[in-house]
């Protein structure tokens, strides 16, 4: 017996599958928010171009990668791959909510713990958390977009 989790024989190859397109899709709607977010990051504005470009292009895939583990988290709770076909409020917002989770874990880490990188005066914080809004409004306002690009693609 097949399951659920594979890949339907209607679809073939790579640039087909949900995964691919939620990756690149991901990737390039989160490489111009990326950029645009330099000026609320201390000294992201004063870097060389080019090494500032470096650092936007792996946040970028980081959060494609974010969006990569909450599609495939979302695609086990409901048993298939194609629930970006048809989705419903409840894969979604759990798929937008693991985004959330994720991206405020990491921001406290790397702000609060590792030392990865500073906010500027600039960013507006959420007050409890200190996490910077800019990249919850990221993971607010991106994944509803990735999904219906992906859901336009795959047909």
């Amino acid at each position: 017996m097949a399951s659920a989790l594979e890949r339907p024989a209607s679809r073939q190859g790579v640039m087909n599958w949900p995964e691919t397109n939620v990756a690149l899709f991901a990737f390039l709607l989160n490489l111009p928010w990326e950029l645009w977010q330099i000026p609320l990051f201390k000294g992201m504005p004063s870097l060389a171009h080019w090494d500032g470009v470096i650092m936007c292009t792996r946040a970028a895939a980081g959060d494609a990668a974010i969006a990569l583990l909450a599609f495939w988290l979302v695609a086990a709770a409901s048993r298939t791959r194609d629930w970006m076909r048809r989705p419903s409020a409840a894969t979604l917002g759990t798929f937008v909510a693991i985004g959330l989770v994720v991206t405020i874990a990491l921001e406290y880490w790397a702000t609060q713990i590792g030392g990865r990188w500073d906010y500027a005066e600039a960013m507006p914080r959420l007050p409890l958390l200190g996490t910077g809004l800019a990249p919850l409004l990221q993971w607010l306002l991106i994944p509803p977009l990735v999904v219906w690009l992906v859901r336009r693609q795959i047909r």
